[in-house]
């Protein structure tokens, strides 16, 4: 992808926006997360908020980003969400989770960190056409062959 003005949302570490190209502003909900993503990439800008309620202008960015953040929403946020991507920019480029023969599209599954706390996460996975039915269009740049897929709209 060519170089952009870009929102990377749930950010996370920063372990791909670091080969985002162009001006790049992380956003995630976690400090700590932040901290590393500074880190890691010095020359970005890191903004400490909600994917869900984007603190940004209409039109502010050429490209939102996002990896992985769109598969625990529920449909409903995941419609809000869409609605605010498309506010703050013209092109959406996300990374989810590939269907795979025979599990469930969605679904809870337990998450176990590091501090031996367990989360139930929601979890969505995709066929690419559907994922693009929900886009409203867009096109595949990645499909597979394992576990994910990278989709423009």
């Amino acid at each position: 992808m060519p170089p952009a003005r870009t929102l990377d949302v749930a950010c996370g570490t920063g372990f791909l926006t670091q080969h985002l190209a162009g001006e790049i502003v992380g956003l995630d909900q976690s400090e700590s997360m932040l901290e590393i993503a500074g880190a890691r990439i010095p020359d970005a800008t890191f903004v400490q908020g909600d994917g869900l309620g984007l603190p940004f202008g209409d039109g502010e960015f050429d490209r939102l980003f996002t990896s992985y953040f769109y598969c625990h929403l529920e449909e409903d946020e995941r419609r809000r969400f869409l609605a605010d991507a498309r506010r703050v920019a013209r092109e959406l480029v996300l990374v989810g989770s590939l269907w795979r023969e025979g599990e469930e599209p969605e679904r809870y599954e337990e998450r176990v960190l590091n501090d031996g706390s367990r989360w139930q996460v929601f979890k969505r996975v995709f066929v690419p056409e559907e994922l693009l039915g929900e886009l409203g269009g867009g096109e595949v740049l990645h499909e597979g062959p394992r576990y994910f897929l990278v989709v423009r709209a």
